[in-house]
């Protein structure tokens, strides 16, 4: 009878390991569907703001996720790095939110000027870059600065308001033996500018100025003075 007893015991153990193995593998199984599922999840929306230049299209591109590739494998990190090589861009943003969604938030360099005798792009940070965008709507240096001059006229131009550069349509260095550091401007409504990049930051009054001359032309001299010579 002990026998008999011993043996019914061991079957019981038996099919109680077996089970538990059973339970382990399902919830193992159940696991693996679950990581898998959520690994696999795609990104469901990107949104891009800040951006004028870059079109989203190749914002997108330049961030390989053209193909909506996996929410969780998707570095917020990898996506800034490819971002800044591009030339246009000063800063990115990348968060992740729920259900799939990505915001890109760009910051692009402002676009100083063009140069005349290379058609190149001058950035705020003295980066040129060549003008694949078509951009035209920008300054176009006709003469070269002196290299004496040159770090500080990017530092100070960098200043002016970006709506400001687009009512100029030329900037020339009018340097004189009194002023290494002056220019004139040929403004966009038929107005000259002479100015000193001392005194640079009076250009982001521009408007207040040209407003009153009450639709008179001719030459403004903002690098000594502060007087407005009517055309003839």
């Amino acid at each position: 009878m002990v026998i008999t007893v011993s043996n019914k015991k061991i079957k019981v153990k038996v099919k109680v390991r077996k089970l538990k193995i059973l339970n382990i593998i399902l919830c193992l199984l159940i696991l693996y569907i679950l990581i898998s599922t959520i690994i696999n999840k795609k990104i469901t929306n990107i949104y891009i703001t800040g951006n004028n230049i870059i079109s989203d299209k190749e914002i997108i591109s330049i961030s390989n996720l053209e193909d909506y590739p996996s929410f969780v494998l998707t570095s917020s990190n990898k996506i800034k790095k490819l971002l800044l090589q591009n030339d246009y861009i000063k800063e990115v943003e990348v968060t992740k939110k729920i259900f799939g969604k990505i915001i890109i938030k760009i910051k692009e360099k402002k676009i100083l000027f063009k140069e005349k005798d290379t058609n190149k792009l001058v950035l705020e940070d003295k980066t040129k870059v060549d003008n694949i965008y078509s951009i035209d709507e920008v300054p176009i240096l006709i003469n070269t600065v002196d290299s004496s001059e040159y770090d500080y006229f990017i530092k100070k131009i960098s200043k002016v308001d970006s709506n400001i550069l687009l009512k100029i349509s030329e900037i020339e260095y009018a340097k004189v033996d009194v002023d290494k550091q002056r220019f004139l401007l040929y403004m966009n409504d038929g107005n000259y500018v002479y100015i000193t990049l001392s005194k640079i930051d009076n250009l982001n009054k521009y408007e207040e100025i040209y407003n009153s001359l009450e639709g008179k032309k001719g030459i403004i001299y903002l690098d000594s003075g502060n007087y407005f010579e009517e055309a003839k």
